[in-house]
């Protein structure tokens, strides 16, 4: 019963921003994100996969292929979009200085600290699965760095980008996975939808490392 009420608040809170997105001029989000659009939806990118906002009632949703039908997008997914378009800064600009996540001047603890269980846990997915990991990155079409085992810059959105870290386990240390963001990141969105964000891009990655059969 309670993860049915939590999945219909969820439902809920999704309806509710999709209201709230129909508030907001379209034709600065066209001109701030230069979005792709035409009568019907604005398309953008994110993680890799290209997502359709009605123009209308606000949904959005996304395909596979021209010859599939449209699917419903999870939370996470319909949160981050809407925060990005709706509540971004005017003036919303990359610095083009990578800091990490758990560093940002504005955090005051939360789940997204160095040492939180959510990137113990993520750390721990990964161990042993580097390659496996590696090819998840070059698949949502990452940019290989140099700095840990796998490490890949990703592109959140096309004008948001962020840097993936991984370290395997050794004898000393456990496995250990790092999110750089841009310094100028929470001009985009706001600190809890950050959380939501990462979540989906790592989601992603396990989706794409499971399709590997290494996972």
């Amino acid at each position: 019963m309670e993860s049915r009420n939590r999945a219909s608040n969820y439902e809920k809170m999704k309806e509710h921003m999709a209201a709230a997105f129909l508030q907001y001029s379209q034709r600065e989000m066209i001109r701030k994100f230069s979005l792709a659009h035409d009568e019907t939806y604005l398309y953008v990118d994110f993680v890799g996969r290209n997502y359709h906002i009605h123009r209308q009632t606000g949904a959005v949703t996304w395909r596979e292929d021209a010859f599939q039908s449209e699917k419903a997008v999870d939370y996470n997914e319909a949160m981050t979009i809407y925060d990005v378009l709706c509540y971004s800064k005017e003036n919303c600009r990359l610095a083009n200085e990578w800091v990490n996540i758990s560093s940002l001047s504005s955090i005051q603890g939360g789940s997204l600290t160095k040492d939180s269980y959510f990137f113990q846990n993520a750390g721990a997915y990964f161990d042993g699965k580097a390659d496996s990991l590696a090819h998840a990155c070059r698949l949502l079409q990452g940019r290989k760095i140099q700095k840990g085992d796998v490490a890949y810059e990703l592109d959140l959105f096309p004008f948001l980008p962020l840097s993936l870290h991984f370290w395997e386990s050794d004898e000393e240390f456990p496995a250990s996975l790092q999110i750089l963001a841009d310094k100028n990141i929470l001009d985009y969105m706001h600190y809890e939808t950050l959380m939501f964000a990462i979540t989906h891009l790592l989601n992603r990655l396990k989706s794409q490392c499971g399709s590997t059969h290494l996972c």
